[in-house]
């Protein structure tokens, strides 16, 4: 369950990502009031705790090897 929901937090981070460079638009930012914004902040930081939950992803061992 733990790797669902960081991989849904890195395909939220992605997806903010790609708005900024295509429209220059931080959506998350602009859904929470601003990029300094505390709850923008903790989407910010959950979106990088994600991410680094994902890594793990790269070294796991699967039954299918």
């Amino acid at each position: 369950m733990l790797d669902k929901i960081a991989l849904l937090l890195v395909i939220i981070g992605g997806i903010n990502w790609g708005l900024v460079g295509l429209f220059q638009l931080d959506a998350v930012a602009w859904l929470f009031g601003g990029s300094a914004a505390i709850i923008s902040r903790v989407v910010y930081t959950l979106v990088a705790i994600g991410a680094i939950w994902c890594i793990s992803l790269l070294f796991r061992r699967t039954g299918d090897t």
